[in-house]
């Protein structure tokens, strides 16, 4: 097994973790994210908040995805 297969083992066993420890969290992980995006939006004045708010909703689509790669496997 080369050093690829390697990292790639790796990076499927972190994601699997992942989406474990975000099953049937995926709402309260979306609260959190939605508090941290507007105390970031807070302390930059609101200059960034477009950008905050786009990191914010890609955070939140992986978070469904994850949450949802569980309930298919269920």
């Amino acid at each position: 097994m080369g050093v690829f297969d390697n990292i790639k083992n790796a990076a499927e066993e972190l994601k699997d973790k992942a989406a474990d420890l975000v099953d049937g969290h995926s709402d309260k992980i979306g609260e959190g994210l939605d508090k941290a995006g507007e105390f970031a939006d807070e302390k930059t004045g609101g200059q960034y908040g477009d950008k905050i708010d786009q990191g914010v909703d890609a955070a939140k689509d992986q978070i469904g995805k994850l949450d949802s790669q569980n309930d298919g496997q269920a």
